[in-house]
This record gives structure tokens, sequence and C-alpha cells, in this order.
């Protein structure tokens, strides 16, 4: 077993940096979005996808006590399996890990990405016109992605057969599918609002 799982504290600190960093770059980008990116880009509903967090990244809340609870809950959750791993196998924390740290690496990538185009909108007149995204296009492009990254996981699982990026499979497939759900959600709300009205916020 690599020397990164004879202990829970590595795992976590890469599980802290990741998850904090990921409500950074999610309050970044909603913040250069209300620029004059908003011109450009609506987006339909709340820039954040996860329903709990929407309240606090609408109000671009840097510190967001419902963020530090479950961050505390999560740390919580890794270093407890740690301990029940010890008395099962250690296997159990390594997917665990993965499965909490591969799908927080991959919505970095769409952080990353989203943040560079923004910032060169809003730096040049490189993007002409208006596009309006409905929310289930959104959740279901979110989908999309993550299930992207859960068959790249897959086959690396096929070559490295790690427990570590099986738990990439599995979170990203999860995930993904949650993603879906709600867009299908979104699509019977949008389809019983009568034509003219607004869809109710989802904030």
């Amino acid at each position: 077993m690599p020397a990164f799982f004879t202990s829970p504290w590595p795992s976590l600190l890469v599980w802290v940096v990741l998850y904090i960093s990921d409500y950074a770059f999610t309050i970044a980008s909603a913040r250069l979005r209300l620029g004059p990116i908003s011109e450009k880009i609506v987006i339909e509903g709340s820039y954040e996808i996860t329903p709990y967090f929407q309240r606090d990244i609408d109000s671009l809340r840097r510190i967001s006590p419902r963020f530090i609870a479950m961050l505390v809950y999560t740390s919580l959750l890794l270093i407890a399996l740690w301990f029940l791993s010890k008395r099962l196998i250690l296997e159990v924390f390594v997917f665990a890990a993965g499965s909490m740290i591969l799908v927080e690496l991959a919505i970095h990538v769409r952080h990353i990405k989203n943040l560079m185009m923004y910032r060169r909108m809003a730096q040049s007149d490189c993007v002409r016109g208006r596009i309006e995204y409905s929310r289930s296009f959104i959740l279901r492009t979110s989908a999309d992605e993550l299930f992207a990254f859960a068959g790249m996981f897959a086959l690396l699982f096929g070559f490295t057969e790690s427990w570590f990026i099986l738990g990439g499979v599995a979170s990203c497939l999860s995930t993904g599918m949650k993603h879906r759900r709600l867009a299908e959600k979104a699509e019977k709300t949008s389809s019983t609002v009568p034509a003219g009205a607004q869809p109710e916020s989802t904030t």
C-alpha cells in the first residue's frame, strides 16, 4: 500500500485544500459573471449547481456556515473511515479518499476552464452576441462532463486496478446521475410554467 495511505492526514490535507479551493473558484467565477459577461452569457437560475450552496454562492458569501459545516462533516467522515478500514481492509479508506478527491479534481478542471474563459471575455471582445442557457442544459452538460471523467477513470482503473481510481469512477458516476435527475426535474418544472411567465428561482 502506498505510503500516502498509511495515515489519514495526507488524504485529509488534499481534501481540505481541494474543497476550499472549489468554493473559492465558484465565488470568483460567479463574481466575474456579474460584470460585462452577464450581457453575453445568461444562465437560468443559480450559478451554483448544488442546491445546498446556492444561496451562499448567489450572495457571494466568502465565509459560509453551510460550507464550513460540510467541510467539518466530510473531514470527520474521512478520518472515521480510515480508523474503520484499519479494522476491516485499508482499501475501504483508499476507495473513499479516491471518491472524494478525484471528483473534486474533475470539478476543478471545469472551474479553471470557466475562470479563464470569463477573464478573456471580460478583457476583450472575443465573444459577440448573447446566449442563454436553460437550467436543464447546464445540469445535463455537467452530468455529461462527469460521465466522461468516470469513463477516463475507469480506463485508468483497468491499467492500475487502484481502489483510489475506482473511487473516482463511482463518485463521478453518482454525481453525474444526480445532476441528470436535477436536469429532469428542471425540465418538468419549466414545462409547467405558463408561456411568458418566469420559472421560480431555485435559490
